[in-house]
């Protein structure tokens, strides 16, 4: 197999790169609940609270996107990256709504700062290695929520305070960041535009993005809501199926770039789409709980590269600047995990869950019937 020696540190930085953003995301599920009881927030008040990381995340991807195109990447990964080592420990410190709110709202921007950074970043790594990578960056980001979610849940468990470990997952990232600094591609002056706004293939592709990015944030927010709605498991089981589905999406991954490279992104895009509208189908159709919560295999393993193929296609596209293309894919794939969710809560209170979760299928159909325009070189 040919080797890459000379983008083999830029490759390893994006891996990094992509981990500490899925980490640090992921670390914040666990904290959230005391978080909430150290500002003394309802539900109501903490979910007006979360909107703040919302709205800093999509302020600062397509601003990353701007300087990204006229400097490259490298500063707004390190920028991005720094900042959730300063502000994950500020949000376990907050005493009052107003800081928590602004601690949010800096974390959220630093995670929206590294995500459209790193894809930059990743694309930029994969033209220069002419081959499919984006699938395996995209895997450590699984990766690194699951060892997020799961290193905090322990430490909470064995009665560490909320402060404490939060300072130790920042203690994660910053070792993550000082491997990362070195070996990112130095890349000036890639693009001289100001701004251009999102049209022709990207905004399809920016459209796809958030369907694939409304599938996860569905069985994230409302999987277990549809395995104990299907009585596939009892409510304190519930979470089997998002962790059927991680599993599933990090294997994947792990390996598409090789069956991409084998089978080509057209068909991929086609088997993808196919195979999560057949989970959908599988667990909203079967009776039997074991064959139901396969389904949640099936649309882990479908969904996992279609994402990562939507960047690639953004990075190669000649309609507007590769990095602002990004960003627009970016944030509008974000804003599908933040309205999505919402929707489909909104439309299963009119109808039920489950004519909620076959309208979703019913949008996947669009990643199949569009692979040839994605796919085209």
């Amino acid at each position: 197999m040919a080797k890459f020696p000379s983008t083999a540190p830029a490759r390893l930085a994006t891996r990094l790169a992509f981990f500490t953003a899925g980490f640090s995301m992921a670390c914040c599920a666990p904290l959230f609940p005391f978080i909430k009881a150290n500002v003394g927030a309802d539900e109501r008040q903490f979910g007006v609270l979360l909107l703040c990381f919302g709205l800093g995340s999509i302020i600062a991807m397509p601003v990353t996107g701007l300087v990204a195109a006229r400097r490259g990447p490298r500063s707004m990964v390190m920028l991005g990256g720094f900042g959730l080592i300063v502000f994950l420990p500020a949000l376990a410190i907050a005493e009052t709504p107003f800081i928590l709110g602004t601690a949010l709202f800096l974390f959220g921007a630093s995670l929206g700062t590294i995500d459209v950074a790193m894809n930059v970043h990743g694309v930029e790594v994969e033209s220069q290695e002419k081959r499919s990578l984006m699938s395996s960056f995209h895997a450590q980001f699984s990766i690194g929520g699951l060892f997020g979610a799961g290193l905090m849940t322990l430490l909470l468990s064995m009665g560490v305070s909320l402060i404490i470990a939060a300072f130790i997952g920042a203690t994660v990232v910053l070792m993550a960041m000082l491997l990362t600094i070195r070996r990112l591609l130095f890349v000036s002056a890639v693009e001289q535009h100001l701004f251009v706004f999102p049209r022709g293939i990207v905004l399809l592709l920016a459209l796809l993005a958030a369907i694939m990015f409304l599938v996860e944030g569905a069985v994230l927010d409302w999987g277990a809501l549809l395995v104990i709605d299907r009585q596939l498991a009892a409510p304190q089981n519930a979470g089997v199926g998002y962790i059927l589905f991680s599993a599933a999406m990090v294997i994947a991954r792990l390996t598409g770039d090789r069956i991409i490279s084998v089978f080509g992104e057209f068909w991929i895009l086609i088997a993808g789409g196919i195979v999560t509208i057949l989970g959908i189908s599988v667990i909203l159709l079967s009776s039997l709980p074991l064959v139901a919560l396969v389904g949640f295999v099936l649309i882990g393993l479908g969904a996992a590269n279609l994402v990562p193929i939507f960047f690639s296609a953004a990075g190669r596209q000649k309609v507007m600047p590769a990095s602002l293309a990004i960003a627009s894919v970016t944030t509008t794939g974000y804003a599908g995990v933040l309205i999505g969710p919402a929707m489909i809560g909104f439309t299963a209170d009119i109808t039920s869950l489950s004519i909620a979760f076959w309208l979703l299928a019913l949008l996947i159909g669009f990643v199949p019937l569009t692979a040839y325009l994605v796919a085209k070189k």
